[in-house]
């Protein structure tokens, strides 16, 4: 399954170019871009990403499984979805960027309950500092976070800050994963 999905990232997500042209969330500028939406709003995309994540997380139980808003999102109700397939239900949920203003006024939106174990997951890390506002807001909740998992490492430290905010955080796909496939599809 991961190497399909590498080959569906490469296809449809994965950008690079010569000189540092791609602005990052960060600010920082790069060769080296991911837009992970076409493959996980694809439908073989999707069906490989949940089933990844769930694989990512086989060895715990939680209750939901989400991120920030909109990269998280289509992995989260990919993962729900694969989870009820699989017999071990985990509820998507998804964390706001700013608060309503009306209502209830909340970070996290989804069927969850203060105490309840979730995993947090994100489309890609750079510096780490999405996934771990995500942590943080669904802490903020009462969330207990018990795991980060990435879809696409950039391998720039990213990793290694989303770990000093949870104890367990693992990537489906690394940078070097997809730069040795781009490499073969071009040559």
């Amino acid at each position: 399954m991961k190497s399909e999905l590498i080959n569906i990232l490469c296809t449809k997500s994965v950008n690079f170019a010569d000189e540092p042209i791609y602005k990052l969330v960060s600010g920082r500028t790069s060769n080296f871009y991911v837009n992970c939406k076409p493959t996980t709003m694809h439908p073989r995309g999707m069906f490989l990403v949940g089933h990844l994540v769930m694989a990512a997380v086989h060895d715990i139980t939680v209750d939901g499984i989400g991120g920030l808003t909109f990269g998280a999102d289509p992995i989260a109700m990919a993962s729900a979805f694969a989870s009820q397939l699989i017999g071990r239900p985990a509820k998507a949920f998804s964390i706001r960027k700013e608060k309503k203003d009306h209502g209830i006024s909340r970070w996290v939106e989804g069927d969850l309950h203060k105490g309840d174990k979730v995993v947090v997951v994100d489309d890609v890390v750079t510096t780490g500092g999405s996934t771990i506002k995500a942590i943080e807001r669904a802490r903020s909740e009462g969330l207990e976070v018990v795991r980060a998992v990435i879809l696409v490492d950039r391998q720039e430290g990213g990793m290694e800050a989303v770990s000093n905010h949870v104890e367990s955080v693992s990537a489906i796909v690394t940078r070097d994963d997809l730069l040795e496939k781009w490499n073969r599809i071009q040559h």
